[in-house]
């Protein structure tokens, strides 16, 4: 993919740029993230077909609708529409659905692997949970939410990476924590 990267200034006021900012975010020019002094490189979003190119899930285990921005390296964001449909929700709870916690990690981490397996040397890997510390559940995820998720690499020294991680839902945090990763060989 590193064909489609594109440079962008820090002083950069274009209508994608302010499509990337909402009423509840920063613009990206302006987060926190580790800097090495270099220039951000923006990737372009991803779609659902990008997505599968990337991670090894399948439905009904992929968590992840789009990307919707991706600093490589340091940042990215995307969402999740959660829909009555969900197979989980004929069990968790018939009657009073509810979007399982780990499940709710489990499509950060997807969203974490996206950033990371988007760097050299992980590219054709694959990333699986190494810990998680810090996690709390702030709301309950229901059908017809937008699980909104951003990831934020804070240390990565092959294979071990590391990323703080929120989601949200109408703008309120619903679920927060560090997420620990490995990366790993594919099986052949």
């Amino acid at each position: 993919m590193l064909d489609t990267l594109t440079r962008r200034e820090s002083n950069e006021t274009d209508a994608s740029a302010d499509e990337r900012t909402s009423a509840n975010e920063t613009p990206s020019t302006s987060l926190k993230i580790p800097s090495d002094g270099a220039e951000p490189v923006y990737l372009e979003p991803e779609n659902i077909r990008r997505i599968i190119e990337i991670l090894p899930h399948r439905y009904p285990f992929l968590l992840l609708d789009r990307v919707t921005e991706h600093i490589q390296g340091k940042k990215i964001s995307g969402y999740k529409n959660v829909t009555l449909n969900e197979p989980f929700f004929q069990g968790h709870f018939p009657g009073d659905p509810i979007m399982p916690g780990v499940l709710q990690l489990e499509a950060l981490a997807q969203l974490g692997a996206i950033l990371m397996l988007q760097t050299e040397p992980a590219r054709g890997k694959m990333m699986v949970f190494a810990g998680m510390d810090k996690v709390r559940f702030r709301r309950m995820v229901v059908p017809g939410d937008k699980l909104e998720m951003e990831c934020i690499l804070t240390k990565f020294r092959f294979p071990i990476g590391k990323s703080t991680c929120k989601a949200y839902v109408d703008g309120e945090v619903v679920v927060e924590g560090e997420l620990m990763f490995s990366i790993v060989d594919r099986a052949k």
